[in-house]
């Protein structure tokens, strides 16, 4: 099989879909690898280490398009890589698409008529996403860094310590979500010396963190009451709830927010799936913040692109064994016999193979069964 991987379109984005280690595998399993010239720079990845392991570089992203059965991506096709879609119509697309937030690249999609698998929504038997896993955690990880430095009064925050120092106190972090987001943000922000609370609806998880971190944070039921009580004393709030495949609930809405210590930074992973905060959307790394009443709003839609030699890495790690899956038997084979990698399937030649994207879009949903 011609794979391609072609640069990422997507504005500060500079992580790539493969690694010179995925190439030698891909390779060697008698598969031919195309990738875009330039492709792996952002993520300190030079053309000639995927020419060592066996890829082909490419000059003209179209080619890739034109030519590879299966594309792997980072990040969803962005407008300048819409008109591309349909070059073959046979191709499966592999990437991140969080579809539910995106109706624009949702229709193009269809347009295309080829098949799009998301990252995001392959899914283990006990609920786990393998896919998503490694950029939650990376994006977690990141949300309280990136909030003690808004938090600072040149990053446009009220300047409060995130530690704070003997006499002082320090800074209230609330978390919204102890999925695996929420405790990735939570390590950070407990190692922070912060005062971190979590909310969560599952109780049961509350008491899996409570175990954890040994008393260390505070764990709290949420309910809008709670939610509206925790903010209003937080200096950061980190929003970190995920539907999987959905649009994110609105948690935190702008009367809530008009409430808030001025200078309260709010950091929104959620963005992605459309936000948990009312006036979210996404913001880029060059631009990745605005203002919403006196608080600090954080939407930037790929974090883990800040960081991209650790995030290619981590990604390809665990997206190779499908690839070489999917590379071996073609998409259709592959999904019929693995049922987490099917869950994957959004969109099937001009049909919407998962539900809640066609939920969130008032489009036909098609079950998947009927197209393989």
């Amino acid at each position: 099989m011609i794979i391609g991987v072609p640069r990422e379109r997507m504005e500060d984005e500079y992580r790539v879909a493969i690694t010179p280690a995925g190439v030698r595998e891909l390779t060697a399993a008698g598969h031919t690898v195309y990738v875009e010239h330039g492709a792996g720079e952002g993520s300190s990845i030079p053309d000639e280490d995927f020419v060592r392991t066996g890829a082909r570089i490419v000059d003209d992203p179209s080619a890739i398009w034109a030519d590879a059965a299966l594309v792997l991506k980072v990040k969803e096709p962005v407008a300048e890589e819409y008109g591309r879609l349909g070059l073959r119509r046979d191709q499966a697309l592999f990437t991140y698409l969080h579809l539910a937030a995106s109706a624009d690249c949702t229709n193009a999609l269809l347009a295309g008529g080829n098949t799009a698998i998301a990252y995001e929504t392959v899914q283990l038997p006990d609920g786990s996403l393998p896919l998503l896993t490694p950029m939650s955690e990376v994006a977690g990880r990141m949300a309280p860094v990136v909030g003690s430095h808004h938090l600072m009064r040149p990053g446009g925050g009220g300047g409060v310590l995130v530690c704070g120092v003997p006499g002082v106190r320090a800074a209230n972090v609330v978390i919204l979500g102890a999925g695996i987001v929420g405790m990735a943000a939570a390590t950070l922000a407990v190692g922070l010396h912060a005062n971190v609370t979590i909310l969560d609806r599952n109780l049961e998880r509350l008491r899996q963190v409570d175990h954890h971190f040994r008393g260390a944070l505070e764990t709290v039921a949420a309910s809008t009451h709670a939610i509206e009580e925790s903010c209003l004393d937080a200096d950061i709030v980190i929003g970190a709830v995920l539907v999987v495949g959905a649009r994110a609930p609105t948690l935190v809405p702008d009367t809530l927010v008009a409430g808030m210590r001025p200078g309260s930074v709010l950091v929104d992973i959620s963005v992605d799936q459309g936000g948990c905060f009312e006036s979210s959307h996404p913001t880029t790394h060059s631009h990745p913040t605005f203002m919403v009443a006196n608080s600090v709003f954080y939407c930037v839609s790929n974090m883990p692109g800040a960081v991209p030699h650790s995030s290619t890495h981590a990604l390809v790690n665990a997206t190779l064994p499908y690839t070489l899956e999917i590379a071996e038997l073609g998409w259709r084979q592959a999904v019929r016999g693995n049922d987490p990698l099917a869950r994957g399937v959004n969109v099937v030649e001009g049909k919407v193979t998962y539900e809640p994207v066609a939920r969130a879009h008032g489009l036909p949903y098609t079950p998947l069964p009927t197209v393989l």
